[in-house]
């Protein structure tokens, strides 16, 4: 489903700082807590990535934000409009993807956005074209729509929405269901509608293709956000991961783990995984390579490895499970 509402008589504000904010934010589902006292702030002008495995409370949230199901208790605003008081204002100018576009497939592209121009103010009609060359479809619009790719069917729900001329755009798992290719895609297109100043906030259980395609995330799970901040922030705060390849593996474990206090080393063959805590200085890297060499080790290969998304998102969680 797509939703966009326009209403170009009531512009939005200009000076808020968060495209969403929320503080409090539940919903239940009986005695199913699907969105759990969620405070969230996403920064206007990014990619924002609201990141968790399937059942999470993903959707939920974004269709409490959206109206199409109320909130139990919290606070919520989209681009500077208090939701749901004055939620038309804060959806004027939102464009969003709810569960995957739906469209007539007897249509084609072009006369699905036609249909959906004719609801909306007649500027709408005019920006047909332009959306559709903006994701890239002005080739296959007047094919019927039965015949679209998954990836095309997604990259037509971006076109729906861009004919509000939306400041933000959420969307609900924009890369379920797509090729390599189609991720790609979809992945720069994003980053183009980010850089034209408009705001992205989307769901997704990807975390390579989130760390791939955006500036900041939420972490959540069983309807909580358990952390959230741009991604290089995150990041800064995991572990410190060294890769060593030498000529005596368990040689060189022994003495490592002599000579570095806090440090967990892992063993396979001839290679070694050090993983030394947050914030390790680079020297302590470097003395790694001098240790070794002292003690009549040959280094073949050292390197600090780049903790991904994916590693700090499972060291997280495991953590949080210890502490349960």
């Amino acid at each position: 489903m797509s939703a966009t509402v326009l209403d170009d008589a009531q512009p939005a504000r200009s000076d808020f700082e968060w495209a969403v904010e929320t503080h409090g934010l539940t919903k239940r589902f009986g005695d199913n807590v699907a969105v759990n006292g969620v405070d969230l702030r996403v920064p206007r002008g990014c990619a924002f990535g609201y990141l968790g495995p399937n059942g999470a409370g993903k959707t939920t949230l974004i269709r409490v934000l959206l109206g199409l199901t109320h909130a139990d208790a919290g606070t919520m605003s989209m681009l500077g409009h208090e939701v749901p008081r004055h939620r038309d204002l804060a959806l004027a100018r939102v464009g969003a993807i709810v569960d995957e576009p739906r469209f007539h497939g007897h249509l084609t592209g072009r006369q699905n956005l036609e249909i959906l121009a004719a609801a909306r103010e007649p500027a709408a009609r005019g920006r047909i074209a332009a959306s559709l060359e903006r994701v890239g479809m002005s080739q296959r619009a007047d094919d019927r729509v039965a015949k679209y790719s998954m990836g095309m069917r997604q990259r037509l729900g971006v076109a729906a929405c861009l004919l509000g001329d939306p400041q933000l755009l959420i969307l609900d798992e924009p890369m379920n269901g797509l090729d390599p290719a189609g991720m790609h895609e979809m992945r720069d297109m994003i980053k183009s509608l980010v850089d034209e100043g408009r705001t992205v906030m989307l769901s997704s259980h990807l975390l390579d293709e989130v760390e791939r395609t955006c500036d900041a995330v939420a972490i959540v799970d069983r309807g909580n956000v358990i952390r959230q901040g741009s991604i290089a922030e995150l990041l800064a705060g995991s572990d410190v991961e060294v890769h060593v390849v030498c000529s005596s593996s368990q040689r060189a474990q022994t003495i490592l783990t002599s000579a570095l206090s806090g440090a967990r080393i892992d063993v396979e063959g001839e290679e070694l995984t050090i993983h030394l805590p947050a914030g390790t200085d680079r020297d302590v890297i470097a003395e790694i390579n001098r240790q070794l060499v002292h003690d009549g080790i040959d280094v073949y290969h050292l390197q600090q490895i780049q903790v991904s998304l994916e590693s700090w998102f499972l060291s997280v969680t495991s953590r949080l499970g210890e502490s349960e």
